[in-house]
């Protein structure tokens, strides 16, 4: 199929593909007489698992490990549970960024009423008055 079709079937933008392409996390397709690129169901394959480890934010070097991981299915999965641990580890220091970050917005938010002018919004004094802390 020609990189269209692949970006229909997939769902994955054709420069999406071509980035991937390039970064070397799908193999390079075949071209047709016309010069078209030629992909078969193992790019869609792993476009898929591509689009799926992304929608869980893991990054390109990660993607491509796993991928290098997947091409010795008699290994020890102790890399990939490595790995995982460490992304659940940084996305429960980001819930914990996140609630600091809610709480202090909730804060300022509290220090102003509906009923107030901008020149007496408590908002905006505490963020004049006091850095906000970044954690």
């Amino acid at each position: 199929m020609k990189i269209g079709e692949l970006s229909k079937v997939t769902g994955c933008s054709v420069q999406t593909i071509r980035h991937y392409e390039k970064e070397q996390l799908i193999a390079s397709a075949e071209r047709s007489e016309g010069n078209f690129r030629l992909y078969g169901e193992a790019a869609v394959e792993q476009l898929l698992f591509i689009k799926h480890c992304r929608s869980l934010d893991l990054s390109l070097p990660e993607i491509r490990q796993l991928l290098g991981l997947s091409r010795s299915p008699g290994a020890q999965c102790d890399d990939v549970n490595r790995m995982m641990d460490r992304r659940i580890e940084q996305v429960e220091a980001r819930i914990q960024e996140l609630t600091r970050l809610n709480e202090q917005l909730r804060m300022l938010r509290r220090s102003c009423s509906n009923r107030r002018t901008v020149e007496q919004c408590g908002i905006l004094r505490n963020l004049s008055a006091t850095p906000v802390s970044s954690g």
